[in-house]
């Protein structure tokens, strides 16, 4: 890494260019770091402090195939394993390049100073995730995105303090600023105390901002993840690719304001899904002899059981419990690792469990009152990520190689747009895996930056070029916008809004999809969309007004919410998360090809682009079961035939 007592500020700044970062997490601040490595002048926007960005819940570990432990793994198998997960709907060349990156990536961390967790001989350690047999997550406990977001954070103060990192903390995103040529050129956004609008120009932006939760109500994502910023794009021109694609996690707790998510990590570990085979039994779970209860996952793939890809083990929780087979027959099922403990059997001291899980652990028993090393912990599967994201490109060298120098890698269809992490569509496909989150905020948010560096170089524009009329246009556009919801004075309240649209999200567009009801909520959303516009005021102050930002979220969520909603109507085929009960097969012939998603006021239009399978020809899925067959063998042979007549 450059180092900022190093720099030639006078050759710096004579090549100096401005580029703006929008989203303060692990992607964000990569990209941050390298274009400032670089020698660039960086503004960096974040909704809230960037300690504070969503990338510190992450909590399992970041994937990468080091091998320590001798088990034959390697990058190849990463990417393999990366590819079948998502169901081969990942363009390959920039998994690849990702699975590539990782080991390094991950001795870039621990040069930063995260404390990974260590064997006993010193070295990094390992554990297993969902959708591999080979242990490749590195951990640190099970806060890992914490200390990743730590370990950044300070890098990039480092360049705040050599004056070349500029933030914007508690500021939001309206918008992007082009020029004649519909270049990106700067970005419109809120102070969220002040309340004043302003706009910026750059040289190029970068959204790094995230997921979209929050549009259907109560998931993992904290409660600022509306992916407005991706909705604001998208509206301004940028496709939106594979919309309905929405990761359902497994194991969460629901709360009376969002779900809060029980790491993968615990299964990796040798947690246990299990029900009761009487739902109503009524002794203490540590009671019911193995006889007596059902390990669901372990029966239908013993290979590998409780550690199969998310969008597997969360539609088996889900039918289970459709079933009225859940504990007490409610929507919940025990994930268990009491037995870890010597106490019964087990291998582990409390003292090494926690060691592994505090940070999961403490989560559980602060807001369930239980111990879950004592009792097993209840849980039930939420939204937990978006695979879809705002279209990015990528460029291959003559070999088929990801070219790393190409100024359109991660570059949106608008020049000078770019995007990485979790609100670009680039990298999982139909489902991603366990771990590999954080791997590719910070793989996306490195080519990023060398993307925008090659695009930096060879644009004759500027920024600084851009008319102060193109500037003050776009900000007197946003104003406007913003005073026109002050002054709303309708009957429709926002938060009842918000309310309706999460509910219809997920019982129309969630684990379980038909298109009668996706059908259903295409309307209900153009019902959305004419009444939040006819919102009742319901705070008119000039100084951290929360209201009218969130009425806006709530407008943008619709229009995104469209789109995901769209994508899941057109997509005649089951793929990953995407399970339609109408065409439960997965299509390749037809629909092995990714959905892009263009804005238009009446509704998205769609559509398609072909998957670059260069590396690896699309074949099954290597688990023993996919959707289909767990519905045929937990609810019969003929159970899908009803939903196959319908949509026909």
């Amino acid at each position: 890494m450059g180092s900022p007592e190093n720099v030639n500020y006078v050759e710096v700044m004579a090549a100096q260019r401005t580029v703006i970062v929008v989203g303060g997490g692990l992607a964000g601040l990569m990209t941050t770091m390298k274009l400032a490595e670089a020698g660039h002048k960086v503004k960096l926007f974040s909704l809230v402090p960037v300690k504070r960005s969503h990338s510190v819940c992450a909590q399992g570990g970041i994937n990468g195939a080091v091998n320590l432990r001798g088990e034959g793994d390697s990058p190849y198998l990463h990417f393999e394993d990366t590819i079948t997960g998502g169901d081969f709907l990942n363009h390959q060349p920039p998994v690849m390049r990702m699975a590539e990156r990782a080991p390094a990536i991950i001795y870039l961390l621990d040069r930063m100073g995260v404390p990974f967790n260590r064997t006993s001989e010193g070295l990094l350690s390992f554990r297993r995730f969902g959708g591999t047999l080979k242990h490749r997550t590195a951990y640190a406990g099970a806060t890992t995105g914490q200390q990743l977001l730590y370990a950044l954070d300070e890098q990039v103060r480092r360049w705040e303090v050599a004056g070349l990192v500029e933030k914007y903390e508690g500021w939001d995103f309206l918008g992007i600023v082009k020029d004649s040529n519909e270049a990106c050129r700067g970005i419109t956004a809120q102070d969220l105390r002040t309340m004043q609008i302003h706009a910026f120009a750059a040289d190029a932006v970068v959204m790094a901002t995230g997921g979209c939760g929050l549009i259907f109500g109560k998931s993992t994502n904290s409660i600022i993840n509306s992916g407005s910023p991706v909705s604001i794009c998208y509206q301004q021109g940028v496709r939106y690719g594979n919309p309905e694609m929405v990761q359902i996690h497994p194991t969460a707790i629901p709360g009376e304001d969002k779900c809060r998510l029980i790491s993968e990590s615990v299964r990796g570990e040798g947690g246990r899904v299990w029900v009761p085979r009487d739902p109503m039994d009524e002794r203490l779970p540590t009671s019911i002899p193995e006889k007596d209860r059902w390990y669901v996952c372990e029966e239908l793939d013993p290979k590998y059981g409780n550690l199969l890809s998310r969008d597997i083990v969360s539609f088996i929780i889900y039918c289970v419990c459709r079933m009225d087979k859940g504990i007490k027959k409610r929507q919940q099922v025990y994930l268990d690792i009491t037995q870890l403990h010597q106490s019964r059997g087990g291998p582990y001291t409390r003292d090494q469990i926690n060691d592994k899980l505090e940070g999961v652990l403490e989560i559980y028993e602060k807001f369930m009152r239980e111990d879950p090393i004592d009792l097993p912990m209840r849980i039930y599967p939420a939204v937990h990520y978006t695979m879809g994201g705002l279209w990015v490109d990528y460029e291959t060298n003559g070999d088929g190689a990801w070219d790393v120098d190409s100024h359109r890698n991660q570059m949106t269809n608008i020049s000078g747009l770019y995007a990485a992490g979790e609100c670009d569509y680039q990298y999982h496909g139909a489902n991603r895996l366990g771990a590999n989150a954080l791997l590719s905020c910070l793989v996306g948010g490195e080519i990023t930056a060398q993307g925008v560096l090659a695009y930096l170089q060879g644009m004759s524009a500027s920024g600084a070029d851009l008319p102060s009329s193109a500037l003050e246009d776009s900000r007197h556009q946003r104003q406007s916008e913003y005073d026109a919801l002050c002054k709303s004075n309708g009957d429709e309240n926002p938060y009842r809004l918000h309310q309706e649209l999460s509910e219809t999200m997920w019982n129309n567009c969630g684990i379980w999809r038909v298109q009668k009801d996706l059908l259903s909520a295409k309307a209900k959303l153009d019902e959305l969309s004419r009444r939040i516009h006819k919102c009742k005021l319901v705070d008119d102050s000039g100084w951290s007004n929360q209201a009218v930002p969130f009425t806006r979220n709530v407008a943008h969520m619709i229009e995104q919410s469209k789109a995901i909603v769209g994508g899941a109507i057109v997509r005649d085929e089951s793929r990953g998360a995407h399970f339609k009960m109408d065409t439960p097969n997965r299509d390749d012939e037809h629909w092995l090809k990714s959905t892009l998603a263009t804005y238009s006021p009446t509704g998205p239009t769609f559509d398609f682009e072909k998957i670059d399978t260069r590396y690896l020809a699309p074949r099954a899925r290597k688990y023993a079961v996919n959707q289909i067959g767990i519905v045929k063998k937990l609810m019969g042979e003929n159970f899908l035939e009803g939903f196959a007549a319908a949509g026909s």
